[in-house]
């Protein structure tokens, strides 16, 4: 759908309006974010230790990068509006089980299953590339992923202010309120928006030894994948250093939270200035300098004795703020070096990195429970975020070497 197709609020006979996807964006950023204040609560509840609890962050991330890859592929073969709304209505089922599961076994299995609130952030873009020309869709993502960017500053003080007056299970009946609200808009407004035109995921299986022999692509990816895996680790273990280590309630917990998010929307906003004028390369490179600058020098002030939450929270926006710089210019650049499987790269990355992610937020979780106060957290978050810096320097000198060759 290539021309400009008048758009009717809640007339799905048209494409959704804007807010309709900001919406399901934020959906599914507040489902990754808002329960964090309540982990040491559901690990007393089920009676179980934290590192287990710790899995509803990791197994779900684990999950959203494995049905990332599918689900551009199935909503190109049934159309973007059934598969959107299927995956909401198991949202919904998904979170009531996550309400009465009666042990943390059956807990950690309906929130595995939430993973299907991932279509929120996967379609939205699809359809943005549906309904807008090429030129366009880059502006209009930018108000799609708005969502993204917003809710985590806010979900986790709301989650921890729910938690502090009515316990746990709170959070998870506002995600369903939210969640069936958002399903409703979506069922009136989501006007479908491709019909079958799209590459099945078996032909663009085909695709995947071209773009997997690229350096440039695997360096970009890693740049992005390592910058924010500082950012998944902190998931991981950012509950247990608020309640065990700076003894903070949950509502302030969820406050603390909102620190990486400020960064990060500030990080977008720079990105969104400047990386036109001053080139993708360098902005992912200063971005993973700021970061890494940041968090060295928290560690640095942990180490001497400062370990305190204002220390700790605080350096920790400057994780959001050199992800807010690498992650769009590197996404733009393992777009770019294939352009003709963009879609492919774009999949492939983004389940990189998340399930990068899963696998250093479980790390985190467990390397906490050693000791050592919030100092263990913020060096494997230090170390990933000079890895992404390493790793750009590597791609800047691989293209340095191609254009020489090229000459």
């Amino acid at each position: 759908m290539n021309e400009r197709t008048p758009v009717r609020f809640f007339d799905r006979t048209t494409p959704p309006h804007i807010v309709t996807l900001v919406l399901v964006t934020g959906l599914s950023a507040m489902n990754m974010s808002v329960f964090l204040p309540s982990l040491p609560a559901m690990t007393v509840y089920f009676d179980t230790e934290y590192q287990i609890i710790q899995l509803s962050v990791s197994l779900y991330l684990a999950c959203v990068a494995v049905i990332q890859l599918f689900l551009g592929p199935i909503s190109d073969k049934f159309g973007r509006r059934s598969v959107m709304l299927w995956s909401m209505a198991a949202f919904l089922v998904a979170t009531l089980g996550c309400i009465f599961a009666p042990t943390v076994e059956i807990f950690l299995t309906f929130r595995m299953l939430q993973c299907v609130v991932a279509a929120g952030l996967v379609l939205g873009r699809a359809i943005v590339r549906d309904m807008v020309p090429q030129d366009e869709a880059a502006s209009m993502i930018g108000y799609v992923t708005m969502g993204m960017a917003l809710v985590p500053m806010i979900a986790p003080m709301i989650g921890g202010a729910l938690d502090l007056a009515f316990g746990w299970h709170s959070v998870f009946w506002a995600l369903f309120v939210v969640g069936a609200g958002v399903l409703f808009l979506a069922w009136g407004d989501l006007g479908e928006t491709v019909r079958g035109e799209g590459r099945s995921f078996a032909d663009q299986l085909r695709d995947y030894p071209e773009l997997m022999r690229s350096r440039r692509f695997w360096g970009y990816v890693m740049a992005s994948a390592l910058a924010s895996a500082a950012f998944f680790a902190f998931l991981g273990g950012a509950p247990y250093v608020a309640s065990e280590v700076y003894q903070l309630s949950s509502f302030w917990a969820g406050v603390c939270f909102g620190a990486p998010a400020v960064g990060y929307a500030t990080g977008n906003f720079i990105s969104g200035r400047f990386s036109v004028r001053v080139g993708i390369n360098r902005m992912i490179m200063t971005g993973a300098s700021i970061g890494a600058a940041g968090l060295t020098t928290a560690t640095i002030l942990i180490a001497s004795g400062w370990d305190t939450a204002p220390v700790f929270f605080g350096f920790c926006t400057f994780v959001g703020l050199g992800n807010g710089m690498v992650i769009p210019n590197a996404s733009a650049g393992m777009l770019s070096v294939r352009p003709h499987l963009a879609g492919t790269a774009s999949g492939v990355g983004a389940s990189i990195m998340i399930g990068g992610g899963a696998i250093l937020s479980v790390f985190a979780g467990w390397a906490l429970t050693l000791g050592g106060g919030s100092l263990p957290l913020i060096s494997i978050m230090v170390i990933s975020m000079y890895l992404a810096l390493l790793t750009m320097i590597y791609v800047i000198r691989r293209e340095r070497t191609v254009i020489a060759d090229a000459r």
